[in-house]
């Protein structure tokens, strides 16, 4: 019941949703889910910290840079269950429409140019 619980708390944030479904095209690194959403660096990693630690992402470090992926097939069944819960959920939101056009732009531009986002906000 735990885990279910961490689930519903990662799940009550308009962020955090975004984040998950940005992240249904692969993986991303901070700094480019800080520039999708226009947040506080510090606000976007409290959001994937929650994420990570109700099982819903997975997180790599490659450098400097942390790259977070959504929970793999090694997921619990209710992590699954809520993943797919949420995709289906929220395809055709406006603003998760609006955020997947955005996407194509930030992911075509090297991480190394977003390493500016940590000195802003």
């Amino acid at each position: 019941m735990h885990q279910l619980t961490a689930i519903a708390r990662a799940l009550d944030n308009e962020s955090r949703l975004r984040i998950l479904m940005s992240l249904q095209a692969g993986e991303l690194c901070v700094c480019q889910l800080i520039e999708l959403l226009g947040l506080a660096p510090s606000t976007v990693s409290k959001h994937v910290e929650l994420l990570r630690i109700a099982g819903l992402v997975d997180r790599r470090k490659e450098g400097r840079w942390h790259y977070y992926r959504l929970a793999g097939r090694g997921a619990s069944p209710v992590v699954r269950d809520a993943l797919r819960w949420v995709a289906r959920a929220l395809v055709n939101e406006e603003q998760v429409l609006a955020d997947a056009a955005r996407l194509a732009a930030v992911r075509a531009t090297d991480p190394e140019e977003w390493t500016a986002c940590y000195t802003r906000n």
